[in-house]
C-alpha cells in the first residue's frame, strides 16, 4: 500500500475504533468534553456548548439558541447542576456511554447517560438520556 494510503487508513483506524475494550476506554477525554459543555451551560454560552454536540444533534436543533432553549427546558439539571460526578463508562459498537450523576439546584439526584462518538477532532456528544432510578422506600 502506498505510504499516503497507509497513513490515511491508520488515522481512520485510530479515530474510529471498531471495538473499544474496557481497559482502552477514553474516560478522561469523554468526561472532559462533557464537563466543558456543562461549564459552557453554566455561563449561558450556548454557542460554545453547541460545539460539543455531534452533527446529528446539530441538525436536530439547527443552532445554538434552539439547542440552549431545549437544554434549559428539558434538562434543567444539566443547565444548572449543583454537583456532577462521573460514573461507569462502557463501549457499545463505535460509541462510548458515560454515566453522569448530577445533583440539581433543589438537591435531587439524576443519573444520565451520555452517548459519545469519535470525530476527527475528538469526542462529541451524540445524545443524553435520563435513566430511571428504582424507587426506594416502602
Amino acid at each position: 500500500m502506498k505510504p499516503f494510503l497507509t497513513a490515511l487508513a491508520l488515522t481512520w483506524a485510530l479515530a474510529f475504533p471498531a471495538a473499544v475494550h474496557a481497559q482502552d476506554l477514553p474516560k478522561q477525554a469523554v468526561t472532559g468534553v462533557i464537563q466543558n459543555q456543562l461549564d459552557a451551560f453554566g455561563q449561558d454560552d450556548f454557542a460554545r456548548a453547541y460545539t460539543f454536540a455531534s452533527p446529528m444533534i446539530k441538525r436536530m436543533f439547527g443552532g445554538p439558541d434552539t439547542f440552549g432553549m431545549m437544554v434549559q427546558q428539558g434538562y434543567p439539571m444539566v443547565w444548572r447542576p449543583s454537583d456532577v460526578t462521573y460514573g461507569d463508562t462502557r463501549a457499545q459498537g463505535d460509541a462510548i456511554f458515560q454515566k453522569v450523576i448530577i445533583t440539581d439546584q433543589a438537591g435531587r439526584m439524576h443519573v444520565l447517560e451520555y452517548e459519545m462518538i469519535a470525530a476527527p477532532d475528538g469526542w462529541q456528544i451524540n445524545g443524553v438520556q435520563v435513566l430511571r432510578q428504582p424507587q426506594l422506600g416502602a
